[in-house]
């Protein structure tokens, strides 16, 4: 074959493999924007529905398993234990910090019964996205929240929380961490505790 022939093959093939390794899903500012705006309008929804707490928690936990990277953010919240964590162990703990996310984050929303919140924009920072919002609540100051986007799951998810200056995931790493170290690094035990926590 011709060196300007098995170039131009070359050529295609490596154009082919960087087609298919494309993610079908490519997410922008826009979509980052709607997916907070999306997942805020269900958690209005739950606020205001006069559902008793418990139930309120359960809906809080369903949303935050919907919109959320359940997985980056309780892999990041577990720290080096996550390696070297059983699949089963992992699975298990992963379920009990989702639960224990619901109903932690469910309280604070609770403080926004009554009010509204808006996206106010979103920009480009490094691998995702950072979508501003502020609530507006009855008798207090208004609330700015920012949230992190990213698609490296295959689909739109946000994956941190940074509520008046405080980091979700660095508080929740700190948290997590504090309560495996009191356990002495026995995940049955940290996974028992989290079923209750929050």
């Amino acid at each position: 074959m011709p060196n300007e022939t098995r170039r131009g093959f070359l050529g295609l093939i490596g154009a082919g493999l960087a087609f298919s390794v494309t993610p079908a899903y490519a997410l922008n500012e826009s979509q980052a924007g709607a997916l907070v705006q999306k997942s805020m309008d269900e958690v209005y929804g739950v606020i205001n529905s006069g559902q008793p707490p418990a139930q309120m928690y359960k809906s809080f936990e369903a949303i935050f398993a919907r919109y959320a990277d359940v997985d980056i953010i309780a892999r990041s919240a577990l720290g080096p234990a996550a390696r070297q964590a059983s699949p089963a162990e992992f699975a298990a703990y992963k379920q009990a910090f989702q639960g224990y996310i619901g109903r932690k984050y469910g309280k604070r929303f609770r403080e926004f019964i009554g009010s509204k919140i808006e996206v106010t924009g979103a920009r480009p920072v490094k691998s995702f996205y950072a979508v501003t919002t502020v609530a507006y609540l009855k008798g207090r100051s208004p609330m700015e929240m920012e949230w992190h986007v990213s698609d490296k799951s295959g689909k739109g998810r946000y994956f941190n929380i940074i509520i008046e200056g405080v980091n979700m995931l660095a508080s929740e790493r700190a948290e997590v961490s504090a309560m495996l170290s009191q356990r002495k690094g026995d995940m049955a035990a940290l996974t028992a505790d989290l079923q209750k926590a929050g």
